[in-house]
């Protein structure tokens, strides 16, 4: 049997999905990822200081810049892909356990997804890093119309930042216990569209393997994960997801094991 049979035979027989999606489930919607070959990184590295919490703090230019970008930043206009539909598809058969993203873009809830956990922050509102207070992007967006270049905080002068999580900034420990509970849970975790190399989100493909579930790895790159994952698919996003999906919703979903004694 090819891979992608013998995966939508597993996603068909699983009682409990998580997938942990990445930047390349969203390059079809025309955001483009970071390490890719057409990656922002990979055209221009010294954009990477504005995603490094030191250096946004320390250096107006540095802010100046990342307001440019998230001013300009393509998720405004974008609308989710095949892959992220499927996605949709995938929780209301009942076998999504979790759906844990690193993007930012907010393209699974544009697509319908409920239960998503954001690892990574989002782009669509702004955090005050001295006092907290938070407000929509947009309203923050509209100062940069009017001229100014790198807002401030209307309640105590502090920096604003987009409430992402940049190099150097801890991930909200709620929202990590949520992506660790999902990860064990998961009877199959399939790893989309990421490079796997940023953790500690990278560090939950392994979680499942450690519970006796299986991991698919659906990545155009090479991962860290590829050794050990069940199988590994290159095939494009928009394309296999769909695929997967239909398959696995010809099947009801096994139920999963009570408690003892029931």
């Amino acid at each position: 049997m090819d891979q992608v049979g013998q995966v939508a035979g597993w996603l068909a027989e699983a009682g409990a999905v998580t997938v942990l999606t990445g930047a390349g489930i969203s390059t079809e919607s025309g955001i483009p990822d970071f390490r890719g070959p057409q990656g922002l990184w990979t055209r221009d590295p010294a954009a990477q200081r504005m995603f490094d919490i030191d250096a946004y703090v320390a250096d107006p230019e540095v802010r100046r810049a990342a307001w440019r970008s998230r001013h300009g930043h393509p998720a405004w206009t974008a609308e989710p892909n095949a892959g992220h539909r499927a996605l949709v598809e995938l929780e209301r058969s009942g076998r999504l356990r979790g759906l844990v993203t690193q993007n930012i873009d907010g393209l699974h809830q544009k697509a319908g997804s409920r239960s998503v956990i954001e690892i990574h922050g989002t782009l669509h509102e702004v955090e005050c890093l001295s006092c907290g207070d938070r407000a929509p992007t947009p309203e923050v967006l509209r100062r940069l119309d009017e001229g100014e270049d790198d807002p401030a905080c209307l309640r105590c002068g502090g920096i604003l930042k987009t409430a992402t999580i940049s190099f150097g900034q801890a991930l909200r420990r709620d929202v990590l216990a949520a992506a660790e509970a999902a990860a064990r849970d998961a009877e199959l975790f399939l790893a989309v569209g990421t490079s796997l190399s940023v953790h500690p989100a990278a560090g939950l493909a392994g979680a499942p393997l450690e519970s006796g579930g299986r991991l698919v790895v659906v990545n155009a790159e090479p991962t860290p994960y590829d050794v050990v994952a069940d199988a590994v698919l290159r095939d494009p996003i928009g394309e296999v997801l769909p695929a997967l999906v239909g398959a696995a919703l010809t099947s009801p979903p096994r139920p999963r094991p009570g408690p003892a004694g029931c």
